[in-house]
């Protein structure tokens, strides 16, 4: 069972969506659950200015994505490097089922090779 607030994210998502000519993107995937997200960040004096996710995937992975979204959003990029998949859990009220942490995972990962990519550019 899902909390409200898993559920909030989760069905009615605020950050889904693509950013044209992001700044930087990240993907990752989980081929056992089936689990696909896709981060966009642009970014403007060192922070997150925006941020987006495309996510294929149950409730939990999308409750993730869009948690995210909102943590990382005007944090610097060494911040947003620091968001973990507790965090993103904590901010959905700390009440994912135990079998879909892996969903959180992903999100982390996903901004973590969205900001790499971003730095990637910048060489």
């Amino acid at each position: 069972m899902y909390s409200k607030k898993v559920m909030q994210h989760g069905t009615k998502p605020k950050n889904v969506g693509e950013i044209k000519n992001a700044d930087g993107v990240g993907e990752v995937g989980n081929l056992r659950c089936g689990d696909i997200m896709k981060v966009f960040i642009k970014v403007k004096d060192g922070k997150i200015n925006k941020i987006k996710f495309l996510t294929f995937g149950c409730v939990a992975a999308i409750a993730s994505s869009d948690a995210l979204c909102d943590l990382a959003k005007g944090k610097t990029l060494e911040k947003a490097k620091k968001i973990t998949n507790k965090d993103i859990i904590k901010y959905l009220g700390g009440e994912v089922p135990a079998i879909k942490i892996h969903c959180s995972v992903l999100g982390q990962e996903a901004l973590r090779k969205a900001i790499e990519d971003y730095e990637s550019k910048l060489k």
